[in-house]
């Protein structure tokens, strides 16, 4: 699991600039790319040891930054038409591993906190949320035979 890129998921190194007084932390220019339009920007918070899983957008691209903390992203490839079809994609992202991820619509995603404290994702969306766009399954479900880590 994991050593390849599932099929149109992408991961761009970024940018920390280090100051005396804190920290630039790039996430996304619009001539990236990976940039397929703006819908909207939203933050989310994990516990340590929480899952937040399985979410499949029909036609959102995500693009994820971890700024603050350690996150765990779980990807599977539902996509019969995909070469990647069945196969699970992992990777901790985190201020020490500041790359953004970028993962095209129908791709299984879940996510865990790593860290104590706050860990927390910033997803820059191509377009706004509509509930009715996603679908969702619970973490252990008939679907996705997948085992997260106990922390």
């Amino acid at each position: 699991m994991g050593e390849f890129m599932l099929e149109g998921v992408k991961l761009a190194p970024l940018k920390i600039i280090t100051g005396d007084q804190g920290n630039v932390m790039h996430a996304m220019k619009c001539t990236d790319l990976e940039f397929s339009g703006f819908g909207e920007v939203y933050f989310s918070t994990v516990k340590k040891g929480s899952v937040k899983a399985w979410k499949c957008h029909k036609k959102m691209t995500l693009n994820l930054v971890v700024p603050c903390g350690r996150i765990k992203f779980v990807l599977w490839d539902n996509r019969k038409d995909s070469s990647t079809y069945s196969r699970f994609y992992e990777i901790v992202l985190s201020p020490d591993n500041y790359q953004r991820l970028t993962i095209p619509p129908l791709v299984w995603m879940g996510f865990q906190g790593m860290d104590e404290g706050l860990n927390i994702l910033m997803n820059l969306a191509n377009i706004p949320h509509d509930p009715d766009e996603a679908e969702r399954l619970e973490i252990n479900n008939d679907k996705i035979n997948y085992k997260w880590d106990d922390l």
